[in-house]
């Protein structure tokens, strides 16, 4: 009998987890991705067409897609040049038109999905269109993902809390893949901008409070500046048990693997610096299992590999974790 998997999130940190299972024909897998996303060509596509942001749901797409390279590269295309389509991606602009064609943004992702023969099921977190936004510690918001993702204001100000403007009920389908799930993949992902807004949907914390599924999260690889400045493993943990509640996370996955010395160089320059566990017995205390193994990528990037991370959720699959 096959294990399903479910994944949270958005970004990059979604796509590692996906491009690294996606070949893995045991498994049942399903996306559940955020659509708060207002940036670049997601947003632009967004304010002109009233359709959900297309640029996460785009990555998880092409992670599970079974297509060659060249159909890859072609769907991340982004053009250059082009008044009206420099900065968007061939992946965004199929997904608008085929939200158009059909009338319905959900049957977009399932055709498109057929075309690039997907593993899995793609899933919006919500159908509403909202926008994320999150309050400092001094009490200014911000309004908008790509705003707080690249901070305009303070990033040295901590973020206190975090909210959806715009409704956020949780789509129906993803409560049934949440309840139909063995084990729910958290992250790895930009924790106030990929993570939390789908936990802040009306039903989301319900749904995985009641499922039977194991929650595992997949703590970062580094902080980030404007959101988890000087975090720790703890620290992220905390700050999903203010959404989730405590109790429920049943396992971390975190980093013991070396960084390039020089690489940290480099992300410490942007004000980014090594998630560390702190405190280890705090977390086992909590009943939290950690799994500490090397999840890093050999590449210029200080971030999770995919086959890495698909190995250690394939041992969750087989048994091999407990």
């Amino acid at each position: 009998m096959k294990c399903n998997i479910t994944t949270i999130g958005g970004g990059t940190g979604t796509f590692n987890v996906l491009s690294g299972l996606g070949k893995n024909r045991q498994l049942n897998l399903a996306a559940i991705v955020s659509v708060a996303d207002s940036g670049g060509s997601t947003g632009e596509l967004r304010d002109e067409f009233g359709i959900l942001p297309p640029g996460d749901i785009r990555r998880a797409i092409v992670a599970l897609s079974d297509d060659t390279e060249v159909v890859r590269r072609l769907f991340e295309y982004r053009f250059k040049e082009g008044r009206s389509i420099a900065g968007h991606t061939v992946g965004n602009l199929l997904l608008t038109a085929l939200s158009e064609i059909t009338g319905d943004f959900e049957r977009g992702i399932e055709e498109l999905s057929d075309m690039f023969a997907v593993h899995g099921k793609v899933i919006p977190v919500t159908l509403d269109n909202v926008s994320l936004g999150v309050t400092l510690e001094n009490g200014e918001r911000i309004v908008g993902e790509s705003d707080i993702d690249i901070p305009k204001h303070d990033g040295d100000i901590p973020i206190r809390d975090a909210f959806l403007l715009g409704g956020g009920h949780l789509n129906p389908r993803a409560r049934e893949a949440i309840e139909n799930s063995d084990y729910i993949i958290i992250g790895p992902g930009d924790l106030y901008t990929s993570l939390v807004p789908n936990l802040l949907c009306a039903g989301m914390v319900d749904a995985l409070r009641t499922t039977r599924a194991k929650i595992v999260y997949v703590c970062n690889v580094m902080t980030k500046y404007g959101e988890t400045g000087g975090f720790s493993v703890e620290d992220f943990v905390r700050v999903l048990e203010r959404y989730l509640g405590e109790g429920r996370i049943d396992y971390v996955l975190v980093n013991s693997g070396e960084l390039r010395p020089d690489l940290v160089a480099k992300y410490q320059a942007e004000g980014k610096s090594p998630v560390v566990l702190r405190d280890r017995d705090a977390l086992i205390r909590k009943g939290i299992k950690l799994v500490e193994r090397d999840f890093t990528s050999a590449t210029d990037y200080l971030r999770h590999d995919p086959r890495k991370l698909a190995r250690t959720v394939e041992d969750f699959a087989s048994g091999w974790i407990k």
